[in-house]
């Protein structure tokens, strides 16, 4: 197994690292210490094609003019924050309404958007990257100084896993999540809406017009929101239900995982073999079928198009502060924000 790093960039007169991790079956996964942004994911099909299958740009320009959070981490807090403002104790925060008047993963920067101090790791069968991030108390409007770390590591099983941690000084909100587009074809062959995927979840949350999540949870049964028996992503894509349509025809909701603790999403794209096994601590999965893709640009040579990629945005529920029947995202000072998302690729022969 090895690690190796190269410039790829300049931002803010601080040099971007691209750092790429190699095991001894030839996966590479390749991130930077900007945004902690996953750019390739190489992996095999079913007859040994060594292929990217996640969304990303060949240049660091591309990311900063039109990336929509490709491979990055989003925070303090993932998804959309209502009014974006929230109340902790009596008192009010005003967050950047970078969506306004909503604020949208972390706001104008967020983590996504800021170079990370970096650790390379080489265990006897893993290596990986750690990064570090200080987020200053009163960053994008929230309080409290927040110590984040994230870990990135391959192993020779094919594994990735990720780990974020993070500690306060100060009551604040915390819910950070990966936002990789997943493309289990290679190279971007094909769109997703052949794509099918399973997993146990019994609810979804019903979103309202501003995409943020009424409260109500609603059962998907006879809907195309039930993954419990694997599904083609097209089902949403082409489905009348007004959640669907709401969202410019496919997902971009919030999946509830009917246990706690650890659960297990599976994506397959049958064309290739190739398979993604997601497991996961946290309480559901956002699945985004990149509904809003299309644009101006390419990526890594071709043209940007709706349901190119899908995102499997593994979280606690999104805007949770304004519901108290959601599990909290509040962090307190004598804790320590623990979310561990592990992701297994194969091929089905």
């Amino acid at each position: 197994m090895k690690i190796q790093d190269r410039i790829f960039g300049m931002y803010a007169g601080e040099s971007v690292t691209e750092y790429t991790l190699v095991n001894d079956s030839g996966m590479t996964v390749t991130c930077l210490n900007y945004g902690c942004v996953i750019t390739k994911i190489i992996v095999p099909d079913r007859a040994g094609n060594f292929e990217n299958v996640v969304l990303g740009f060949e240049g660091f320009d591309e990311y900063l003019q039109w990336s929509p959070y490709f491979g990055a981490v989003v925070g303090r807090v993932a998804g959309r924050i209502k009014g974006a403002s929230f109340e902790l104790d009596g008192k009010e925060y005003r967050l950047a309404a970078n969506e306004a008047p909503t604020h949208l993963h972390g706001g104008e920067k967020g983590f996504s958007s800021v170079i990370w101090r970096t650790e390379k790791l080489e265990e006897d069968n893993a290596v990986g990257v750690k990064f570090f991030y200080h987020s200053l108390d009163g960053e994008e409007g929230y309080p409290g100084h927040l110590d984040t770390i994230v870990t990135y590591l391959l192993t020779n099983e094919n594994e990735l896993s990720m780990i974020f941690e993070g500690k306060t000084d100060q009551k604040t909100l915390v819910n950070l999540t990966n936002h990789s587009y997943f493309n289990l074809s290679g190279n971007l062959k094909r769109d997703c809406s052949e794509h099918k995927l399973q997993m146990d979840s019994d609810r979804f949350l019903e979103l309202g017009p501003d995409f943020i999540p009424t409260g109500k949870m609603i059962d998907p049964t006879n809907t195309p929101f039930d993954f419990q028996r694997a599904r083609r992503l097209k089902d949403g894509i082409n489905s009348s239900h007004s959640q669907n349509e709401l969202v410019g025809h496919g997902y971009d909701h919030p999946l509830i995982f009917t246990k706690k603790g650890e659960n297990t999403i599976v994506l397959s794209d049958e064309e290739s073999g190739r398979m993604l096994e997601v497991t996961t601590n946290q309480p559901c999965v956002v699945l985004y079928t990149s509904n809003q893709l299309e644009g101006p640009f390419s990526i890594s040579g071709v043209p940007a198009r709706n349901y190119l990629g899908v995102c499997l945005e593994t979280q606690g529920l999104p805007d949770a502060i304004h519901h108290s029947a959601f599990p909290t995202v509040i962090l307190n000072p004598e804790e320590v924000y623990y979310s561990t998302t592990k992701y297994r690729f194969f091929a089905n022969k």
